[in-house]
């Protein structure tokens, strides 16, 4: 669902005033009986990087085979809380997960702290030199009767800095409260909820939360930005604040796929991908083929041009019941009384009774005072092209040394949240 978000005016443009805010949280709630054996993989954070991205659109494409509304989620959130979960499997259920997640030929025997320490990696050269703000955070909310292996203990606190809380989940009440809280801290108020209620039988919950704020490299001016139609289909129009920018973008076509894609950079690195179908196709008909691939295919066929970009400020935000989709992908047991999750606990059988990831984009205009435009490199035409967003789009935040998506999803109605 999506709100059109109506910002004051600006004076000049300030940095921390342009915010495209970026929230994930990806909850793990309730471990409650088996599991069993593990191994783990061997690769770069390239192999990574790109594994994830398939994994991400295959998660994308099961989300929009329920609904043909507004997605958006973080599969770095996602993927960087189950491979901590990686190091808690053993048996079928390490197996499905690994397959599931895309991350099976990453796999190497006798090394099941490879693909945990693969993510670490990852996230330490997206954030290097603390030029980038991407905040990720793990806890472990545990019952405090339920003991928690000292192996894997160590592992989660060594390799994902995680938190580990004590919780008594028989004073529901009081656990969701701290639970709130401690998201809603982790990142900066954005989220204030993540639950409203708990099982009373719930032993062991996994939080993972991810914040991204940035900057446009080229703000837009807020006095430009004026009420425009948005065309959700051919029935359907609504009126949405739309921001218009002349300037120097990057920007390709695919032919085939029958879209173009522009490129909008945040500063720091960091840049947002627009695929917007061109007008007659369909945007479902575009799911089925947004690939890895197809992904690295666009970032290395833009091409500078001089443009004029009129795109909708929108906000966005979105939960998704993760344990009614990633069985359908492979990954039924670890929801299962077959569980075999013993590298957690070898006290009692454990299983995964929740997952629930929650997703909130805020984009407008705001950001620091745009730089000097140059013509250097840009395609020549005798007037500038247009890139609309009037219609239903495509978009994906990515770190672009890595290649790593950040967060992806699909505006369909922008008044929509």
């Amino acid at each position: 669902m999506v709100v059109p978000s109506n910002l004051p005016r600006l004076d000049i443009m300030a940095l921390d005033k342009m915010k495209m805010g970026l929230i994930c949280i990806l909850s793990y709630m309730c471990f409650l009986i088996p599991l069993h054996q593990a191994q783990l993989p061997s690769a770069t954070i390239s192999d990574l990087s790109f594994k994830n991205m398939d994994f991400a659109m295959k998660l994308y494409r099961k989300i929009s085979s329920y609904n043909d509304e507004n997605i958006f989620f973080s599969p770095l959130s996602i993927s960087t809380s189950f491979s901590a979960l990686l190091m808690a499997s053993d048996g079928v259920t390490r197996e499905e997960l690994l397959k599931g997640l895309n991350l099976e030929q990453l796999e190497i025997a006798d090394q099941p702290e490879l693909i945990p320490r693969l993510f670490q990696l990852l996230h330490e050269n997206i954030t290097q030199n603390g030029s980038l703000k991407l905040e990720e955070g793990m806890a472990l909310f545990v019952n405090q009767h339920f003991e928690v292996a000292k192996n894997f203990e160590n592992q989660i606190k060594t390799i994902f800095d995680a938190d580990i809380k004590t919780v008594d989940f028989t004073d529901t009440e009081a656990s969701v409260k701290f639970i709130n809280e401690y998201v809603k801290k982790k990142t900066e108020g954005k989220v204030e909820e993540i639950i409203s209620s708990l099982d009373t039988q719930t032993q062991l919950m996994l939080i993972n939360t991810i914040f991204f704020q940035g900057a446009w490299e080229l703000p837009f001016n807020p006095i430009d930005t004026q009420s425009y139609p948005f065309y959700i289909d051919n029935y359907n129009i609504v009126q949405v604040p739309m921001m218009t920018q002349l300037a120097n973008f990057y920007m390709t076509l695919d032919v085939p796929l029958g879209a173009k894609v522009l490129k909008l950079p945040y500063k720091k690195g960091v840049s947002m991908l627009i695929l917007l179908p061109n007008k007659g196709v369909d945007y479902t008909v575009i799911d089925d083929q947004i690939t890895a691939r197809k992904f690295l295919e666009w970032v290395t066929n833009l091409q500078k041009t001089k443009l004029e970009v009129s795109m909708p400020k929108f906000i966005l935000e979105q939960s998704y019941s993760l344990h009614h989709i990633l069985p359908d992908m492979g990954m039924p047991s670890i929801f299962t009384n077959s569980a075999n999750l013993t590298r957690l606990s070898k006290d009692q059988p454990i299983k995964l009774s929740e997952v629930l990831h929650k997703a909130v984009i805020d984009v407008d205009e705001t950001g620091t005072t745009a730089a000097a435009a140059t013509t250097t490199g840009i395609t020549g035409y005798s007037l500038p092209r247009s890139f609309t967003i009037n219609r239903p789009f495509f978009f994906f935040i990515y770190h672009e040394d890595t290649n790593t998506l950040l967060f992806m999803g699909r505006v369909t109605d922008p008044t929509k949240n």
